[in-house]
């Protein structure tokens, strides 16, 4: 007799969900009964590093990434991080013990009271199974969903009496299904679309993490030089869709409706591809566009095609769309913008660094391949200017804002990628959100680095309180954190590097190793 337990199995194989993170409670463990040999279970010593991790793996795979939960408990530690999974469209498939079915009725400890309402809005479908029979197809119907455009989670409870339940008949079948979705606008629409950019006098491309998240990047460089279009990445960058050392590429627009405006100021057609309309974040209030400039949108998600503010929306699949509009123009006559100059390196100088040396050091030592894992928010410009990015896949920073994305997810992408070194940049505010994923990295001997930047304050957090004339906040310092300490008691190899000589002897040495490293460094404040 297959159990649902074992159907279960059958369907996470089947569609190569074999890596399961979680930490597990008493309602998980008849899941975990019988583990099989062909999966790996990642612990993470906390549900919200827990899911920031599997963040990390499902955005640097492409490919969803299971989930296992405890109860309301556990989905509640998890929710910070599974904010930032919804806006990155991370395909993650989340599930939860749940208590026996005869004892939810009347809460016994455990019990996930009305279970399928907890995650919401976060998720994309939320359920709880009417029947252990149900569950196989509903484990089915999750992965499916996470993988549908737009990707993003799902959240399964199921009760953990149901595993050793008989499966339904015809459970076999939900092995042998795929589920495909491959829409792109009509050659009509295409033919309109190139048409209007091939009659446009100074198009812009403004570029989202979908394009990267597609592995579309290559297209967008073709695009850009067949119309000569300056290339901005849409503001709140998650990813990087374009390489930045390109001549084409301007940098990052800000997250404010007067500061986009201003800069594409003197462009007729401004085509976003990847990302919404757009996301805004400091209020600057002014006109959603330049005037005289016209705006159309590829997205392969509805909702944000629906709640932009201005432009004209196509939705469909990134990758082709982009194929076949590319066949569809001719180069145009004119010559590609000049590169940005590249800043002048700072130099040496002792400690506290400035954090564009820390990131000289980086562009300098990092491979050509090296995907970096960025949390530290007030450096975010310094960091785009000064680090070359070149291949899809490069750069992860947390899509809703939420701290605690850093750690968890370099150890995640450092899964989903072991023949590329990851590198973690993070800020000394944002390490404490996710630092028990140190645990993780040193048990799985995983070849992380690292770099703490540490200026004792909440960097991002100083800017806004001069902005919004806060000036006496509370609560903006953190100052007596040891992160060599806390790094070695979990297990992670630990130095501090005072100067920009001993930040690149260790850098080296890290990137020359096998195990994970901790590199604290003493960093000055700067703007955002």
């Amino acid at each position: 007799m297959k159990t649902v337990h074992r159907a279960s199995y059958d369907v996470l194989r089947r569609h190569g969900l074999t890596t399961v993170f979680g930490n597990p409670g008493s309602n998980e463990l008849p899941f975990l009964k019988d583990f099989p040999d062909d999966f790996r279970y990642i612990l993470g010593l906390h549900e919200g590093a827990v899911v920031g991790m599997a963040d990390g793996f499902a955005l640097a795979s492409g490919q969803p990434a299971f989930v296992n939960l405890h109860a309301a408990a556990g989905t509640g530690n998890g929710m910070g991080a599974l904010t930032n999974a919804w806006y990155s469209h991370s395909p993650l498939v989340i599930s939860a013990g749940q208590q026996v079915r005869s004892m939810i009725g009347v809460e016994a400890m455990l019990a996930n009271v009305d279970a399928a309402q907890l995650p919401k809005p976060l998720v994309k479908w939320s359920a709880e199974p009417a029947c252990a029979q149900d569950v196989p197809r509903a484990l089915s119907q999750a992965i499916h969903l996470a993988s549908l455009a737009p990707k993003g989670p799902v959240y399964l409870s199921i009760p953990y009496d149901d595993w050793d339940q008989p499966a339904a008949a015809g459970a076999e079948h939900l092995v042998s299904r795929r589920v495909t979705g491959l829409g792109m606008p009509s050659p009509a629409q295409l033919a309109e679309l190139a048409g209007r950019l091939s009659r446009a006098s100074h198009p812009v491309l403004v570029l989202g993490p979908d394009v990267d998240g597609a592995r579309a990047n290559p297209l967008a460089v073709e695009l850009a030089e067949r119309l000569s279009m300056p290339v901005w990445v849409a503001p709140s960058a998650s990813r990087c869709p374009f390489p930045t050392r390109h001549p084409c590429f301007r940098g990052v627009l800000p997250a404010a409706i007067g500061g986009i405006s201003r800069l594409l100021a003197g462009h007729d057609l401004i085509l976003v591809v990847g990302a919404p309309v757009f996301r805004y974040h400091q209020f600057v209030p002014g006109d959603y566009l330049p005037a005289g400039a016209e705006l159309i949108q590829l997205t392969v998600d509805p909702g944000e095609a629906a709640r932009a503010p201005v432009g004209d929306a196509l939705v469909g699949d990134i990758f082709l769309t982009l194929e076949a509009l590319s066949g569809m123009l001719e180069s145009c006559s004119r010559p590609l913008p000049e590169a940005l100059p590249r800043p002048v390196p700072r130099g040496e100088e002792p400690g506290p660094l400035h954090p564009e040396t820390v990131f000289d050091v980086l562009d300098e030592l990092a491979p050509e391949d090296a995907i970096f894992v960025k949390e530290s928010t007030s450096t975010v410009s310094a960091f785009w200017q000064r680090v070359e990015m070149r291949h899809p896949g490069s750069y992860f920073f947390p899509a809703a804002g939420g701290l605690g994305f850093g750690l968890p997810a370099a150890v995640g992408v450092q899964l989903a990628q072991p023949q590329r070194r990851v590198i973690g940049v993070i800020g000394d505010g944002s390490a404490n959100y996710g630092i028990t994923a140190l645990w993780t990295a040193a048990h799985y001997r995983l070849p992380v680095v690292f770099i703490i930047l540490k200026n004792g304050t909440y960097g991002a957090l100083r800017w806004f309180a001069g902005v919004l004339d806060v000036p006496d906040a509370p609560g903006l310092d953190v100052p007596g954190l040891d992160f060599c300490q806390l790094g070695r008691g979990y297990g992670v190899r630990s130095v501090h590097a005072a100067d920009a000589r001993s930040l690149r002897e260790e850098l080296a040495r890290a990137l020359a190793g096998d195990e994970p490293v901790l590199i604290e460094v003493p960093t000055l404040t700067i703007e955002p």
